[in-house]
């Protein structure tokens, strides 16, 4: 069955906002089934709305629109609704009481623009949004189901993951199901990988498919198989999931999908081990993606953003000698910066960062985007340097991205421990 997504607004259209919805939308319904015929993006234009309704109504069971909902007069979704499935814009009492609610719990006064979200289109069946305020509209037309829903994307994922989802599943009995297994893959371009799995993906032709999905630093791998029931398809997933551990070798880095972060956070928690950070040119980046997954606390204890030297050398216990003979950025700095944040946090592993994030501060010696990083373990300590491509903000991703991989990787020989087996 084929869904398309209809992205609606100015501000996303202008990239001055970027959409989530679609992504969400996909991944949720994905393993229901629904196979993505195409996501569409249109401004606040009636006539562009119509147009990609009608495209997609054309060949689509199932048309999820997002955005253009609003109390703001720019919100012209509903009024070309109206005018293309028929009917009249009638106040829902049901919708004027969830306002209120809302309001209520925000502690706010219902203005009259946003009790005009109460009416709706005579055409449509409406699924309260127990998110926000405004409706959520189910429009059916030959078979085929528009869902009109609002745009912002806490409203959206709350509804998907709830009534809106649950009805899309009682209204639609899926022919089709669709199995997926990520691995992560480093230590290879995609272009090597690519050759490397040619035999395996001749072997899978007809049963399934391999995307190549590159992050800055690794590769994640998705297969995907269908069949007519759950079961089957799951079964074929891990039996090809099988085999692709077999030819990715020591280049798989891990049989699931994780962010780097959470990969460390795992194994730290395997080996019951604890991390710190001393970061320069990342500011606090490692230290952010740590702390943003639920949990970390249980193997982090804090960061020292040690942009100067008198930091580096006041906290971390850096050599003023070092400095002065090799520079911030160089090997024997990042090394003594990753052990004195063992000793200033009271940590089992830490890692460092020193580098050129750019744009300026550049040298012949050592360009923009060269960074040093090193990782101080039980086992001792390891560095190396890099010469990130990219703007200021890449180069801190990336060198972010490289340092806690080189960190799960070191645990990973030296512990014998290795989570992707």
């Amino acid at each position: 069955m084929n869904l398309s997504i209809i992205v609606i607004g100015d501000e996303i259209l202008l990239g001055q906002v970027t959409d989530t919805n679609s992504g969400f939308i996909a991944r949720t319904l994905g393993p229901e089934g629904w196979k993505l015929k195409r996501v569409l993006t249109v401004g606040d234009d009636p006539a562009d709305i119509r147009q990609a309704i009608n495209i997609c109504m054309a060949d689509s069971q199932l048309v999820i629109t997002t955005g253009g909902l609003g109390p703001t007069k720019d919100d012209l979704t509903k009024a070309v609704l109206t005018e293309r499935f028929g009917g009249e814009l009638r106040r829902d009492p049901a919708v004027t009481e969830n306002i209120r609610r809302v309001f209520s719990l925000r502690g706010l006064t219902m203005n009259p623009l946003t009790a005009d979200q109460a009416l709706v289109p005579t055409s449509c069946r409406v699924i309260q949004n127990r998110f926000g305020t405004a409706p959520i509209m189910w429009f059916e037309e030959a078979g085929r189901v528009l869902i009109a829903m609002p745009g912002v994307p806490f409203e959206t994922e709350g509804m998907i993951a709830a009534e809106a989802g649950e009805e899309i599943l009682r209204h639609f009995r899926a022919d089709t199901h669709i199995a997926h297994h990520t691995m992560l893959a480093s230590g290879i371009t995609e272009s090597a990988l690519a050759s490397r799995l040619e035999a395996f993906e001749n072997s899978i032709k007809g049963r399934g498919h391999l995307a190549y999905l590159p992050v800055p630093g690794y590769i994640r791998l998705r297969l995907d198989t269908t069949a007519t029931t759950k079961e089957q398809a799951e079964a074929t997933a891990e039996d090809m999931a099988a085999d692709l551990r077999r030819h990715l070798g020591p280049h798989l880095l891990y049989d699931g999908d994780a962010t780097p972060a959470e990969l460390v956070i795992e194994q730290m928690r395997s080996l019951g081990l604890t991390l710190g950070t001393a970061e320069s040119c990342t500011g606090g980046n490692i230290a952010r993606s740590i702390t943003a997954i639920a949990g970390a606390s249980d193997i982090f204890a804090g960061s020292v953003v040690s942009y100067s030297n008198e930091v580096k050398q006041q906290t971390l216990g850096v050599s003023a000698l070092t400095l002065a003979q090799h520079g911030a950025v160089s090997e024997p700095v990042v090394q003594q910066m990753a052990r004195g944040a063992c000793r200033a946090l009271g940590t089992d592993c830490a890692v460092a960062t020193s580098g050129i994030a750019g744009p300026g501060g550049g040298t012949a010696d050592k360009p923009v985007g060269t960074v040093w990083m090193a990782v101080h373990t039980p086992y001792g300590t390891e560095s190396r340097c890099m010469r990130l491509p990219g703007n200021r903000a890449r180069v801190t991703d990336r060198a972010t991205t490289e340092v806690l991989l080189m960190l799960y990787t070191t645990l990973a020989k030296n512990s014998g421990k290795n989570l992707a087996e």
